[in-house]
């Protein structure tokens, strides 16, 4: 009897969708020439049947009741930078998968070798798998940031099944692998990077974590358009997906774009030195550097809500005549549909026109913006260019600008105040919900219920 042909699956490089035939472009992310063909091999570790087929987690488990279940937090492990406790959620937690993304050079493997050098010292069991570089260049990099070299063991390996034999024998608590673009499988036919690779490699390894209580980190390449290279199912499958931005910058901003032990869109900040990543202790310092003595129109402070903690950021809009017919609206570090929808509203029920007018806003220090709380100081920050008068150094501002021009309140006001306060600010201009009962020492609170008495408390305070 004649087997059974192996079947044919297709898979996205770009982003790791799959398909039942080849075609020329994606239907998922719309990428030209990335389907691949690939034969599906009988020994693959995440596919199986009948008793052999097992979940990410690994072992099979037992149906229980909800009461039953232990309430204890798990145990967490300090990394020695708080900031990056923070994007964690309070610390490493045993058996998790954490997966770092971030540009070329950007700093990923420099912090990682600090948070592994600091674990060692803590009489930890740490293990460093490296499949890019040389032992001899991790060494270098660890003398030229002083990092103590005694406690932690290296391995230079790409082959899993090698990698998962040292660790059985060497048993780590925590374990780096840099990165999970460079592993593969033998029993794999395709290339190391390929998504059936990277897919596999890593359900390996969060099986791994899973069964022996192993927390692992794992180095993420990025595409083209700053995504987290191979398969979508790779950030599923990992417990946390932490993301470092600001290739432009000395400073450099950890997010967490999930977690399942902590909050998302928690951010640590940090700056690149030549000892490696240090901490920012005080991170709005960093966005407020402006000279209270030549304040420039079109400048506006937000008060930003970022994960657990508040924010100061500087908002800038420069608003030029058009003299080409067609006006150019640019955003850096925040929606751009959003500044349309906001310069419609300005209109409408501000009295305030600038449809012939070019209109750039930008976020100071690189930091992008997702809160509804940008929309009032961001038509602030454009009044004020488009006027040219200069806005009080003094004054701080958030609020969310509803269609019908109404100023809604946003969450955490109270403590997004009491920063401002900390920093010396002694004005602000706040949705009428957001008003504190009590009012707070140094600070002259305006509330505003409507975009036509928002630009009236902005000629009054300015």
């Amino acid at each position: 009897m004649a087997k059974k042909p192996e079947k044919a699956t297709f898979y996205c490089t770009e982003c790791g969708s799959e398909h039942s035939r080849w075609a020329g472009q994606c239907n998922a992310c719309g990428a030209w020439n990335t389907i691949k063909e690939w034969t599906t091999p009988k020994n693959l570790v995440s596919t199986g049947s009948g008793k052999a087929r097992t979940g990410y987690a690994g072992a099979t488990s037992s149906v229980v009741k909800l009461a039953e279940v232990s309430l204890a937090e798990a145990p967490r492990w300090h990394t020695g930078l708080h900031e990056f406790d923070r994007v964690l959620g309070g610390g490493l937690v045993p058996g998790s998968v954490v997966l770092i993304g971030g540009d070329p050079g950007i700093g990923k493997s420099s912090i990682l070798l600090q948070v592994q050098t600091f674990l060692a010292q803590q009489q930890l069991s740490t293990l460093y798998v490296s499949g890019e570089e040389s032992l001899q260049q991790i060494a270098l990099r660890a003398h030229r940031m002083q990092l103590p070299a005694d406690n932690l063991s290296l391995l230079a390996e790409t082959d899993m099944d090698r990698i998962l034999t040292v660790a059985a024998q060497t048993q780590p608590q925590v374990m780096v692998i840099d990165s999970i673009q460079t592993m593969q499988m033998e029993s794999i036919g395709s290339a190391a990077g390929s998504v059936v690779q990277v897919r596999e490699t890593a359900a390996l390894l969060t099986r791994y974590a899973k069964q022996t209580g192993t927390a692992v980190f794992l180095v993420g390449h990025v595409t083209k358009s700053g995504e987290v290279a191979g398969p979508r199912v790779l950030e599923h499958i990992v417990d946390a997906v932490i993301f470092i931005e600001g290739q432009d910058s000395r400073y450099r901003l950890m997010r967490a774009l999930k977690n399942r032990f902590g909050a998302v869109n928690e951010i640590g900040f940090f700056a690149m030195t030549d000892k490696g990543m240090k901490e920012v202790k005080n991170p709005s310092a960093i966005f407020l550097n402006r000279d209270k003595q030549q304040a420039t129109p079109g400048a506006v402070v937000l008060g930003l809500w970022e994960g657990t903690r508040p924010l100061l950021v500087e908002l800038q809009a420069l608003v030029d005549h058009n003299a080409f017919g067609a006006p150019r609206r640019v955003a850096v570090g925040l929606d751009g549909n959003r500044l349309t929808l906001l310069l419609a509203v300005l209109n409408r029920h501000g009295g305030v026109q600038a449809g012939d007018q070019d209109v750039y806003v930008n976020v100071v220090g690189g930091v992008k913006v997702n809160e509804t709380s940008a929309d009032l100081p961001l038509l602030l920050a454009i009044v004020s260019s488009l006027r040219n008068r200069a806005v009080s150094s003094d004054l701080l501002a958030f609020g969310e600008v509803g269609l019908s021009g109404e100023i809604r309140p946003v969450q955490n006001g109270q403590e997004r105040l009491q920063e401002a306060v900390k920093h010396g600010f002694s004005q602000a201009i706040v949705p009428m919900g957001n008003v504190p009962k009590t009012p707070i020492s140094g600070l002259t609170v305006v509330g505003v219920a409507s975009v036509e008495t928002a630009l009236t408390a902005l000629a009054q305070l300015s």
